[in-house]
């Protein structure tokens, strides 16, 4: 018998071994296309839907909003943000009301060089002046109106609170995203709920909200029910439930940037179409691509620029109890920086009723400490040290690097 008759068990198994390599890589690379394939499938059904759906939204002087072009996405970003209090289609366990009005309205703005972010509340109960608003069908604008509770100009449209907004502060707002009761509970279950802290127990009979003090991760009808307390937290007023509702978003934006949701493709896609399905955007925003670009402009901000403030107003007296008005002198100062594209910087966490401040720090006092060198270091000419205006003790907010409590 020769060397040649003896088969070697490393010869033996090789070519098996090929084998199953090559089925192994061969369903890889299925699994892979398969996927590409459901993503540009599903890209393409939100787009059509999207497209279908969109709010027409308008300028002050009339002019409609489009999709905006690459240069414009590059630049700042306005989007106002309103939670509707609408009872149609949300089922019997909110009691009824009728129409639909803007529980909560938000203005977002994210700084041309992606440095800054800033959210700014706006009291449902501020009365404020109103300009005539376009009718969508074309028929007699929606007439103006010398005082009005900003949350009722939504009645007329949710286009009319954006353009009410854009009147009061001077800032061009293109995009609007309305979410109801059910999109809040959806997009909760969606991001997997989010952890929040309570200094105080919370019992609100009205938003069915009883929770222990200690943390609680908030998934859909409990999460609900915590961005809409308002008996529950403070003093009982709005002001206090905005400080609540940033006890909520700090927590939720930590944990988006902290997964990497806002850069992760699959993600993103998935949060994408859990909006599509729960909130109304406006046409100009009828692009996944618009949406997502944003997505990963805001993913470049740093926690502590992110900023979230509340609106300075003051309690308005007699016909007008229990109403606010706007200080104007103050949210001048806001307003002015969010139109020239100014950063808002707070020096401190300045919460207000509602919630209160457990720990504040900024992104750049976790990194690690630089090495000591035995060289002799140079001290930094102070005048050429950039130096950021910061805003006055009287502003009112929190960033995302800071975690608060409710209270």
């Amino acid at each position: 018998m020769t060397q040649s008759d003896f088969i070697f068990p490393d010869e033996q198994t090789r070519p098996r071994r090929r084998g199953w390599l090559g089925k192994l890589l061969l369903s890889m690379v299925l699994i892979a296309l398969l996927a590409i394939g459901a993503l540009a499938a599903g890209l393409f059904y939100l787009n059509s839907q999207l497209k279908g759906s969109g709010i027409k939204v308008f300028s002050t002087s009339g002019e409609e909003f489009e999709v905006p072009t690459a240069a414009e996405i590059n630049g700042p970003i306005n989007v106002l943000l309103i939670g509707s209090d609408t009872r149609e289609d949300q089922g019997a366990n909110y009691g009824e009301a009728e129409g639909a009005r803007a529980d909560v309205i938000i203005l977002l703005h994210v700084s041309e060089d992606r440095q800054n972010a800033v959210a700014l509340s706006f009291p449902r109960d501020l009365m404020i002046p109103v300009p005539s608003c376009p009718n969508p069908d074309g028929s007699e604008p929606f007439p103006a109106a010398d005082l009005k509770q900003i949350n009722a100009t939504m009645q007329d449209g949710a286009h009319c609170t954006l353009i009410a907004v854009q009147a009061l502060t001077g800032v061009e707002i293109p995009y609007l995203a309305v979410i109801d009761f059910k999109g809040v509970i959806a997009m909760s279950e969606v991001v997997g709920g989010v952890t929040v802290c309570v200094a105080e127990p919370i019992s609100d009979k009205y938003s069915k909200l009883y929770l222990d003090a200690g943390e609680h991760t908030l998934i859909g009808e409990q999460a609900l029910a915590f961005l809409r307390t308002r008996h529950g937290v403070g003093d009982g007023s709005d002001l206090s439930r905005i400080s609540n509702q940033q006890v909520f978003l700090t927590s939720l934006v930590r944990k988006l940037k902290d997964e990497g949701a806002l850069t992760n493709p699959f993600t993103m896609f998935t949060l994408a179409t859990a909006a599509l399905e729960n909130m109304t955007l406006s046409q100009s925003l009828t692009n996944i691509g618009t949406i997502l670009g944003m997505a990963r402009e805001v993913n470049d901000v740093d926690l502590d620029r992110i900023t979230f403030l509340k609106l300075p107003v003051y309690d308005m007296t007699g016909d007008y109890a229990g109403r606010v008005g706007l200080a104007e002198d103050q949210a001048r100062v806001l307003f002015d920086k969010i139109a020239n594209d100014e950063a808002l910087i707070l020096q401190e966490a300045n919460v207000g009723t509602g919630a209160i401040v457990v720990e504040e720090k900024s992104e750049t006092s976790l990194e690690a400490e630089p090495e000591t060198s035995d060289a002799p270091s140079s001290t930094p000419d102070p005048s050429e040290t950039p130096t950021e205006e910061v805003l006055p003790e009287w502003v009112q907010g929190t960033t995302a690097s800071t975690k608060t409590c409710s209270n």
